[in-house]
């Protein structure tokens, strides 16, 4: 039993000495170099210092300088790759602090017999150590190893050497101690905040990881999206174009069909937000104000409540609106409605297992605060959870919660210069209000002439076509795009449109879709198809409906038009949907896309497959690479004209791949359009992709119109 009991401590001893060696070598990088840019011109600049500034009796070049040697080397490991290096580097970082500072301490203090400047120098040398040594067993091993180094160095250069102490020993033994014990206790808290910096960073790294691999597969469900969507039937009127589908619920089944693929595509969407909030909730990434507009709260509200993905019917009439105020907000849209999103989503799952509980939207309108109040008649919160609500990562009972939707709104409404607060009684009602700043007359102005500024160039002396049976619908649209310069027609039904295309060149058809005598749709798949005139056939074409964006998105698109309003709109909604049409119609180049070769680098076999589908529609020629290493095999055999790069592949990344290509000896090959793209966003890693060569960067899932714009300008 007694050896059983010694064996024990044994093994307990040699762990902790093995745990203190990691301890005391655990030190960040950036500490290291700060040590090494104070230490290596510091010992030179010490030797000058009190060799002729302060005559002290003895100074040792050579010495001072195999400091800055051994701290300069510390850069060179440290920065080194080399698995050899990674292995010796906590031995050759003790030895360089061993002789920086117990060793040259004290080997020079007792040169220069204790002399009172020296003495200060010792009592810092402590201090300074206990800083970069994190465990005292470690820290009393290095500074006994030094000290003792030092003095023995000392008897061997110096002959009959005579030591005359004359200062106040005890004093400055208390002197010593004292700072000992400081040093110790702030580098405690010292290391706290370095677990603390380093838990964040490996945080950071996580999430970044994550978003990685959670935007491939929604990569790969976008583009197959795309792909579902494009062969979808076509209508005509009230029957679909392909011959063979007659049954008489064929349109519903169609809308349906049309419907839940956008429903996949905006929760696809939402889960790429929801990615880059984890990432800016992790890495404290400030909400950029680049973004916000003036919109008004009711129009925000009812459209967040309109693309929610509700489960069924039944969720959705839980929730009703007080629409008898309202008022103008200055928001990103997308935030506002991803607060909303969340706040939605929360009162949903705990009204579960309350079937009649009810959630109330209302909006109130005051002089100092404006407010929109979600409320909810569910089983309510505890008191002890309520505190906590906004705080990163908590999370009560909800299965499956990350506990950081709330705590992003609460970003996102700090950002919006207003708050959210939640109250609640348990077993009654939970309510959270968000609070809004007023908005003046004179903001709101202001935001007009910027938005005028900004796109009169682009509008200016542009022929629209807005076509809508709804007169007053065609003086909203028109009131907007007349001070841009446009010059708008108008037209009150499909085919009126049609004549009007015919024998006048419009640059947009703004098209209803719902009208009588002819309804956008049909007018548009006319007009695709010439019948207005094959120089007009092209022509870009935004629905504006007052159908729900669901229903109408799929739809519009198969038709043939580039763009979706859905009444009521801003004023910033309608003038930036139209420009953005505008932009793509310019910016893509179709004709120079047709014939082109463009090799896709990418280890996903779906990706690389959803992709040149897509690409082939519009006369592209696609090869495939499945690493960086076949993909430089492939441009050095073949003729390409551009190549879109995945970041993360095995045998050879594809910045590496990038880099190799600018480096080849071929000026064909060399100067090849390369656009990357990756599910990860981290700004260092783009800079790293410009850096090797890229020509730009998509971040995944990517927007195919994005894409398309990209390679026609590249080609």
């Amino acid at each position: 039993m007694l050896r059983y009991v010694s064996t024990r401590a044994d093994m307990s001893l040699s762990d902790y000495i093995r745990k203190s060696i990691k301890e005391g070598t655990q030190i960040s990088r950036s500490v290291i170099l700060w040590g090494v840019l104070i230490a290596a011109p510091g010992n030179i600049l010490f030797y000058l210092l009190l060799k002729y500034v302060f005559h002290m009796p003895y100074e040792n070049l050579t010495i001072r300088l195999t400091g800055s040697v051994l701290a300069l080397l510390s850069v060179v490991f440290v920065r080194s790759e080399s698995p050899a290096a990674k292995k010796y580097f906590p031995l050759f970082w003790h030895f360089s602090l061993i002789f920086i500072l117990p060793f040259l301490f004290t080997f020079l203090l007792l040169k220069n017999d204790f002399h009172e400047l020296w003495l200060y120098w010792e009592i810092f040398m402590f201090f300074v150590l206990i800083l970069f040594v994190p465990n005292w067993l470690m820290l009393l091993f290095d500074i006994c190893v030094g000290v003792l180094a030092g003095v023995a160095a000392f008897f061997l250069t110096t002959p009959n050497a005579v030591l005359n102490p004359e200062f106040d020993i005890p004093a400055y033994t208390s002197v010593l101690v004292v700072t000992v014990a400081a040093g110790y206790l702030f580098s405690a808290s010292n290391r706290r905040g370095q677990a603390a910096m380093e838990k964040n960073e490996a945080l950071q790294a996580l999430a970044g990881s994550i978003a990685h691999e959670m935007r491939n597969p929604l990569s790969q469900v976008k583009l197959n999206l795309e792909i579902i969507e494009e062969q979808l039937p076509v209508y005509r009127g009230s029957c679909p174009r392909e011959a063979g589908l007659k049954a008489e619920n064929l349109l519903d089944v169609l809308d349906s069909l049309y419907q839940h693929v956008t429903w996949c595509q905006i929760a696809v969407k939402r889960g790429s937000q929801i990615i880059s909030m984890i990432l800016d909730e992790v890495k404290e990434k400030p909400v950029s104000k680049s973004s916000f507009s003036y919109a008004p709260a009711l129009l925000m509200t009812s459209k967040a409540i309109d693309e929610y993905g509700f489960e069924s019917s039944a969720e959705r009439e839980k929730i009703t609106v007080d629409c008898r105020s309202d008022f103008m907000f200055r928001i990103n849209e997308t935030m506002y409605i991803f607060v909303l999103f969340n706040l939605i989503k929360n009162a949903l799952y705990f009204l579960e297992s309350r079937p009649d509980a009810r959630i109330c939207i209302t909006l109130e309108k005051g002089e100092t605060v404006n407010k929109v109040k979600v409320k909810d008649t569910g089983p309510g919160i505890s008191p002890e959870n309520l505190d906590k609500l906004f705080n990163p990562y908590f999370t009560s009972t909800k299965k499956g919660g990350t506990g950081l939707g709330l705590s992003y709104c609460k970003r996102v409404m700090l950002a919006f210069d207003g708050d959210i607060a939640c109250h609640s009684v348990e077993g009654e009602y939970t309510e959270f209000v968000l609070s809004f700043p007023p908005v003046t007359d004179a903001e709101i102005q202001a935001s007009h002439e910027k938005l005028v500024r900004e796109n009169k160039i682009l509008f200016e002396q542009k022929r629209i076509l807005v076509v809508d049976d709804k007169e007053k619908d065609r003086a909203v649209a028109k009131n907007a795009l007349t001070p841009l310069g446009a010059v708008i027609d108008e037209a009150a039904d499909g085919r009126e449109a049609i004549e009007k295309i015919t024998s006048t060149r419009y640059d947009i058809v703004l098209m209803n879709i719902a009208m009588p005598v002819m309804d956008g749709y049909t007018a548009t798949e006319k007009i695709r198809e010439g019948e207005a005139g094959q120089a007009s056939s092209m022509v870009p074409i935004v629905a504006y409906t007052e159908q729900p964006f669901t229903v109408a998105r799929g739809r519009a698109k198969k038709a043939g038009m580039q763009g979706l309003i859905t009444k009521p709109c801003t004023e910033r909604e309608l003038i930036g949907e139209l420009a953005g049409v505008f932009k793509d119609h310019q910016e893509i180049a179709w004709y120079r896309m047709k014939g082109k070769k463009v090799l896709i680098a990418d280890d996903s076999s779906i990706n690389r497959m959803s992709v040149s589908i897509l690409l082939q529609k519009y006369s592209v020629m696609v090869d495939e690479a499945v690493n960086g290493k076949e993909a430089l095999e492939k441009l050095e055999n073949g003729a390409f004209d551009l190549v879109l790069m995945d970041i993360g592949m095995p045998v050879l990344n594809g910045i590496k791949a990038t880099q190799y290509i600018r480096q080849s000896g071929s000026a064909r090959v060399a100067s090849l359009p390369v656009i990357g793209f990756s599910g990860e966003s981290d700004e260092h890693l783009v800079r790293k992709a410009i850096d090797a060569g890229m020509n730009d960067y998509l971040i995944k899932p990517f927007d195919v119109r994005l894409l398309l714009e990209k390679i026609s300008r590249f080609v």
